[in-house]
């Protein structure tokens, strides 16, 4: 059971720490909707409930949704609107993108949260064009706070010198064969399930101190990842990256799914009941698109920022999962 300080509210109110923490949030907010102007992507306005979620309970996925009732009617908190994204991709040719809070139904720890900041966009276009484009706005983000916060990041964070290396320098890049190819020999890393690998936050630790201080890490199991992500041509991985930076995993990224055909083969493949995702395959029938699609925690990206270790204090307000909690 997680122990709350029911005063924390009072006690943060002249903590420098939240002080600041209030100013990166609102460069981030700020600078995000900047960033998608310049490329015509439209912001889209959208619930936090759904009945279609994107990491439903089967193979690769990696969260718990959150059930509730509302009115009698059992739905969903969501865990992202990637969906709706892809469907605003319908109505606006450039793309959509929205900064909402998102729910998880496992546990917190240092490293994740119950509810958190989601930035998410979705665009034309494949793989390459996600990454690239994921790529640019860590960047732009980075080089913004630096430009309008640089002093206060040094108050909070010791010193600059770890975002301006990671602007400095290119990310790298490496696949998942490979990657677990250099860490053979390394206990811990490599989680192998029936059929699919995963790897550890020790092995994205790892790859981050010896390729870093941005990597992003390519081409999953197939399996491993939900099933909206469309298959590499060889059919064994998944066309997808996850930018690992500072903590680890700050994005996730990947190509989606183009017809409806495809869809209902991953959902069979993952072993997730179709019915809920009648409509999102519908769509694909409909209006088969090619898009790809990024979500970054915000916090954790934060995290990195500040250097801190422990995400739970990147929250104004604290919430956690069977936790009442002030304000």
């Amino acid at each position: 059971m997680i122990k709350v300080d029911p005063k924390r509210y009072l006690r943060i109110v002249e903590d420098p720490w939240y002080r600041g923490l209030v100013s990166v949030q609102d460069i981030i907010s700020f600078e995000t909707a900047v960033f998608w102007k310049k490329r015509g992507v439209k912001c889209l306005h959208l619930p936090i409930t759904t009945n279609a979620v994107s990491s439903p309970m089967g193979l690769g996925s990696d969260s718990e949704p959150v059930a509730i009732e509302l009115f009698g009617v059992r739905t969903y908190l969501a865990d992202s609107m990637q969906f709706m994204l892809e469907y605003g991709c319908r109505l606006a040719k450039e793309g959509t993108y929205y900064l909402m809070p998102s729910f998880r139904g496992e546990p917190s720890d240092k490293v994740h949260l119950n509810q958190f900041f989601h930035s998410e966009a979705e665009i034309p276009g494949g793989l390459e064009d996600v990454v690239r484009v994921a790529d640019e706005y860590v960047r732009h983000l980075a080089t913004a706070v630096l430009r309008e916060h640089s002093s206060l990041v040094e108050d909070l964070a010791g010193d600059t010198k770890h975002v301006e290396e990671f602007l400095a320098s290119p990310s790298a890049r490496i696949t998942f064969d490979d990657a677990a190819e250099m860490l053979t020999g390394e206990e811990d890393v490599i989680v192998q399930h029936d059929g699919w690998r995963s790897i550890s936050r020790k092995g994205e630790r790892l790859l981050i101190e010896r390729l870093g201080p941005a990597v992003w890490l390519t081409n999953f199991d197939r399996l491993s990842t939900p099933f909206y992500q469309a298959a590499s041509p060889e059919g064994r991985g998944a066309l997808c990256a996850d930018l690992l930076l500072g903590p680890g995993e700050i994005i996730g990224c990947g190509e989606r799914h183009t017809t409806g055909d495809e869809v209902r083969d991953a959902l069979h493949d993952h072993r997730v009941p179709p019915e809920d995702y009648r409509w999102y395959t519908e769509l694909k029938d409909a209006a088969p698109m090619r898009t790809s699609g990024f979500g970054m925690g915000v916090e954790r990206f934060i995290m990195w920022l500040l250097r801190s270790d422990d995400i739970r204090n990147l929250q104004l307000a604290e919430r956690y999962n069977g936790v009442l909690t002030a304000p």
